[in-house]
This record gives structure tokens, sequence and C-alpha cells, in this order.
């Protein structure tokens, strides 16, 4: 029993003590993010950014959306919010954590996070520039969108999932996203984050004689090598952790 507990230990060590929290100062706000680090580290390193939805935290979202577990060769940075940014639907006086929705709102307080974060990832590791991907949930998924029409230029695929950009996007660099929305989603209604799918196709200049159908993804060809992958699920609004293993397939599918 004994030699059961110490293999046991061992290996549940890598998962409970691979995560590191740092804390960053932006225009003198204290923000904090949790990162995990790769499983090998000589080569460069691709890193994964997630945002949590509104009025979560890094910690939880790196339970709901464990890209760590499904991409253990890249830095995922789980990201957290802060209050002052209405939900709209909840939270209406922004009293919980969240991210700006539009392009300079809040004094651009998250886009400036990011790049403070991505600036001292890139000292302290050897990171692929051609491989920043980008994921969020809800509130966080919105803030992706914000960071693909600011930060285009260093990101090389999106993901996506239960709020999309809709006309905030038009226009903005072409880069491969994945779209995913549920359906019964009773937070963000379908038919709004539908209408986003015409705007970020017209974005990838994509071919509808390209698409190809697998279960509720539907996946269509774009300039330059970019991919858009519409997710359309029998589900509501929460994140498909079952769709992890084709999401990171995705990211590790393009390089910017």
């Amino acid at each position: 029993m004994k030699n059961i507990l110490i293999f046991l230990l061992a290996a549940l060590s890598p998962c409970c003590f691979a995560q590191k929290e740092f804390t960053f100062n932006i225009n003198g706000a204290e923000r904090k993010a949790l990162i995990y680090e790769p499983d090998k580290t000589g080569e460069k390193i691709p890193v994964v950014f997630v945002f949590h939805g509104h009025g979560g935290n890094a910690k939880h979202a790196s339970g709901t959306m464990p890209f760590q577990k499904y991409f253990p060769e890249a830095l995922v940075v789980f990201m957290q919010g802060i209050p002052g940014t209405s939900g709209y639907v909840i939270d209406k006086k922004g009293l919980l954590n969240g991210w700006q929705m539009f392009p300079n709102e809040n004094g651009n307080r998250d886009v400036l996070f990011f790049d403070e974060v991505l600036k001292q990832l890139q000292n302290k590791f050897h990171l692929d520039s051609d491989r920043i991907y980008l994921a969020g949930h809800s509130n966080g998924a919105r803030f992706v969108n914000v960071l693909w029409k600011e930060r285009g230029d260093k990101i090389a695929a999106i993901c996506s999932v239960a709020a999309q950009g809709g006309l905030m996007v038009k226009n903005a660099k072409p880069v491969s996203i994945w779209m995913s929305m549920g359906k019964n989603d009773p937070l963000v209604p379908y038919r709004m984050q539908k209408q986003s799918i015409d705007i970020v196709a017209s974005n990838l200049k994509t071919d509808a004689k390209t698409a190809v159908v697998k279960g509720d993804q539907t996946f269509y060809k774009g300039i330059n090598d970019t991919e858009l992958v519409v997710e359309e699920r029998n589900a509501g609004h929460e994140f498909p952790k079952e769709s992890l293993p084709e999401m990171v397939a995705f990211f590790k599918r393009h390089h910017r």
C-alpha cells in the first residue's frame, strides 16, 4: 500500500505542481495569470492564452478549459480578469471579474495586460512567436475577438466559444478561427452568434465549396492557409470539454 501511495503521488505531482501563479502591474492595477509550463523546453514553445467567462477566474478556468492536458508541449496561460466591465446580461454593474468588450474600452486595460504578459513570457521562455493561440469562453471569447482585431498580427489561431465578435471583427487580419456555439444558449442567443459567421468568413475569404462536415463541426478553407471551423452544438452556454482534442489539433495545424 505504501509503494502504491508513493507511485500515485509521483504520478500526480506533475499536474499538481506544474502550475505557477504570476502577478503583473498594469497601470497601477495588479493582474494575475496562472501558467502551466510545458513538459519539454528544448525547442521553441507554442503558447495558448485562455480567457475565462464573466465572473470567473484563472484557477476555475484551468479546470473547465484544461488545454494543458491536451497540449502538454505548450505553455498554457490562464489569464484572470478584474471587475469594471458590465456583464450586460449578468452583473450589470461590473462588480465581478471580466474583460473589455471593445477595443480601447476601459483604457484598453486587458489588451495592455495581454501585451505585458506576452512580453515577459518571451523574456523568460523560448517562445515560438509563430504559434501564439487564443481561447476564450463567453465574455472571454468576446475579448479574444477584441485581441483578434487589435493584435491580429501576433496571433496564429483563435478558439471562440459562446460569444463571437460580430461587426467588431469586420476586416480583422485573416487568422484561423474555431467558432463554437450552443443552439440552446440562454445567455448569448444562437441566432446572434450565427450572424458573426458571415463576417468571419468574409475576413478569411472562405470558399463554401470547400466545406467538410463532421458531426456538428463544419470546416472551411480560407486565404493564406487559414481555416474556419464552425461548431454548432445541441447544447447551452457551457464550454465543450469534449471538443478539446479537436481544438488542440486545430491549433497545431496553424502557424503565423
